[in-house]
């Protein structure tokens, strides 16, 4: 146990400070059964970030100055819609982006699932976040479901994980 403890200290550490050795994103999917929905949010590298949205979209990209937020958040909207697909049950769902916000060296991004009146007994993750930018890219996903946690890590070029509850 202490092992583990200690092997998560050493990744959040790597993962947390401003130059990171490695390219991870996390996504983390809640099934909240009484709101009947799936929450979602991703949290990026703030820097990884922006530059996979320069290239992408062949713009500057700054997602710290508020200023920017309202811009940044179409671009952070349809990159994330684009590269983060979720079925359950073998259905496709559509996902509504909530916004993003800043904390340290990353970016959070919310979204939400509404219309999952059960909780799914199967999620399938197609999850190619940063893929574009850097080859390097590791997506790490934690889903929820019923207290259950299911976790699953994707490296460039594998995009797609499922978790069965």
């Amino acid at each position: 146990m202490v092992l583990l403890l200690c092997k998560w200290w050493l990744f959040f550490q790597l993962t947390t400070s401003s130059a990171h050795p490695f390219y991870v994103s996390v996504t983390e999917i809640n099934h909240n059964a009484s709101e009947k929905s799936l929450e979602v949010a991703v949290k990026i590298f703030t820097d990884d970030f922006e530059n996979a949205l320069k290239k992408v979209y062949n713009r500057p990209a700054d997602l710290v100055n508020a200023a920017n937020h309202e811009a940044m958040d179409s671009l952070v909207s349809d990159y994330i819609r684009k590269h983060l697909l979720v079925k359950a049950d073998g259905k496709t769902v559509s996902m509504k982006y909530l916004g993003f916000e800043r904390e340290s060296e990353a970016v959070w991004s919310y979204l939400e699932v509404t219309g999952i009146p059960t909780p799914p007994k199967r999620i399938d993750i197609s999850n190619k976040l940063l893929y574009d930018y850097i080859d390097k890219q590791i997506n790490m996903m934690h889903i929820t479901v019923n207290g259950k946690r299911k976790s699953g890590k994707l490296g460039f070029p594998d995009a797609v994980w499922s978790a069965v509850f």
